[in-house]
């Protein structure tokens, strides 16, 4: 059975670029144009690995996911996705004040591999391979 991934980003070129690449490696895809729709699929798909946009709705929507879906409430909805790897996309270091570098801000955001947009298909397969031997 293929690994199941959830693309969760607001571009459509960039979903479907990122789709055909990665069902070109065998993998099941699902995509979300937003946080909200993206965290819904998450319950119905029960994802394998979850590629996430940060600026959706809001400059900020993708670290907000993340932080509902790696919340450690036990009693949280998204508690059986606690753990489901993520790899975070964005142009967020180019198009904003914001500055993030996953080397030091690991602790501040609960994501397994953060790349920067514009993505060598090279490069984004080999961080959801790494991310899903995890």
């Amino acid at each position: 059975m293929s690994k199941k991934i959830l693309i969760i980003d607001d571009d459509p070129d960039i979903v479907e670029t990122m789709k055909t690449i990665l069902e070109s490696r065998s993998f099941t895809i699902e995509t979300a144009s937003n946080g909200t729709e993206g965290l819904e699929k998450v319950k119905s798909f029960n994802p394998d690995l979850i590629i996430l946009d940060v600026m959706m709705d809001s400059i900020t929507e993708g670290f907000h996911v993340s932080y509902k879906l790696r919340a450690p409430e036990p009693e949280s909805e998204y508690a059986k996705w606690s753990k489901v790897p993520i790899v975070m996309v964005s142009a967020i270091n180019t198009t904003s004040h914001f500055k993030y570098s996953p080397q030091t801000d690991s602790d501040y955001l609960p994501v397994d591999e953060f790349l920067n947009k514009p993505i060598e298909p090279a490069t984004l397969l080999a961080a959801v391979e790494k991310s899903l031997l995890k």
